[in-house]
Formats: structure tokens, sequence, C-alpha cells
């Protein structure tokens, strides 16, 4: 994997009024890496996340991304990005293709809608409206919208909330082959297991501060060798994968 930083973010401090939300975070994600922020809700994630995308002012500190600087080149930072929409951003009553077409338009991107479909398995959802999708499909859509750009980077945050476990699984494998094509991933989630199964690396967030970053086997071999042991004895399997063993993997909505 390459070490060449694409993301360097240095002492970034975000307040409001009298409440610091993002307290002198510094951090670096990797060219070619899927990377994690993690941390409880109100940790900071979402702020540092919107800050990153241009899409929230910060109160100092300096961020690069791509080699271009937050403060100066925003518009050049903008061109380089993906940033997954939240289901409210969709005209509900246009299909995939319509809205496609309309995202394309907003970037200014000539795209082949039905070849961006393809990309996350939704071709036969074409001629569907948004708002018969499933959630698994609509999650998966709002990922082909990240990539409309030829993205360098795409932010996805908290991807896989409230799916089932197949359609959960089907978007991690889609999330690696995004990586695979040569696309940087940022994403947040609430799912360890999701951080430990995707992400090289992780930084874990909390009261506005990066209270560690490291690889997740790295972050694990250091709590055992502290003497830590889990309550439960460990399985060779979960739950989750008796699941999808029983009931295939699919697309099944």
């Amino acid at each position: 994997m390459a070490t060449q930083p694409i993301i360097t973010v240095n002492n970034l401090v975000k307040r409001y009024a009298d409440f610091t939300a993002v307290k002198d975070i510094s951090f670096e994600v990797y060219e070619g890496e899927i990377f994690g922020l993690l941390g409880p809700n109100g940790a900071g994630k979402t702020t540092t996340l919107e800050i990153i995308e241009t899409l929230r002012d910060k109160t100092s500190g300096s961020i690069t991304v791509d080699g271009f600087s937050i403060d100066t080149q925003a518009n050049q930072i903008k061109k380089r990005i993906g940033v997954q929409l939240q289901a409210a951003g969709y005209y509900p009553g246009l299909n995939l293709i319509e809205l496609m077409e309309l995202f394309a338009g907003l970037y200014g991107n000539r795209i082949k809608p039905i070849e961006m479909l393809e990309k996350v398995a939704l071709t036969d959802k074409a001629k569907a409206k948004y708002k018969d999708l499933s959630g698994g499909q609509k999650q998966r859509f709002s990922i082909a919208t990240t990539l409309i750009n030829n993205p360098r980077i795409i932010f996805l945050d908290e991807p896989t909330t409230g799916l089932d476990p197949q359609a959960r699984r089907n978007l991690w494998e889609l999330i690696r082959q995004i990586r695979a094509a040569g696309t940087t991933v940022v994403l947040t989630t609430h799912y360890m297991d999701e951080a430990e199964e995707l992400c090289d690396r992780v930084a874990f967030i909390d009261g506005g501060h990066v209270i560690g970053i490291n690889t997740p086997d790295t972050f694990i071999d250091q709590l055992v060798a502290t003497g830590f042991e889990r309550k439960k004895t460990v399985k060779q399997a979960n739950l989750e994968d008796v699941f999808i063993n029983l009931t295939g993997k699919e697309w099944r909505e």
C-alpha cells in the first residue's frame, strides 16, 4: 500500500460560540487505503469530515487534500472528492437514470448512467424510482453518485446503518472494489466489526480529540498484550456468519 498522504489534517479546531466540537485534531489518510473515523455520537467525527469535504468552515488549523489547501483551493478539492448524500438529497419521483443524469449535470460531467449503475449492481433498477428502492439499494445508489466525477477520494458516513446482514456484506464488497479501482475511501461507522473487516487504519475520536490511530490488528494486539480477555469464548464464526451461510449472499431485495 502507498504511504503517501492524500489528506493531511493539522491542528484542526471547530468552535460554535462557547462549544468546541473539534479540539486540535491531526491525522493523515494515505493514498489507496480505507480509513475509518470511529467514535461515539457527538465525538466530532461528522464535523471533521464536513470540514474536509469543504461543507463546513473550520475555526483554525490546516487541511490539504490531494495537494490542495482547503483555505485557497476548495474548488479544486471539490472536483477530486465524492461525498455520499443523505437520503433527503434525492428527488423521490425520478428514476435512477434520471437522477444519475441530474447529478452528472451538476458536476458538469458526461457519464453513461447505466455504466455507473452497473458498478453498484443496480442495472435492473435503472427505471425504478428512488423511493421504491430497498434500504440496501438506496445505499448502493448513493455510493454510485459519489463516483460520478471519478473522484480520488470518497467519503461514506455510516454507509451500512439499518441494512440486513446480506446487504451489509454486499456493501462491504462494493467498498473493497472501489478501493481496488484506485479510489481512497474514508468512512465513519458505529459497527466495530465493519471497521475491523474493511479498514486498513482507524482513528478513534472522542470529545473532539483523536485518542489513537493505528491498524485494527495493532489496536487489538495491544489490548490483548495488557492481559485483556473477553468474557465470552471467541468462536470460529458468529451468528451473522450463520445467517449468510443459511440464506446465501446473492442480492435479494
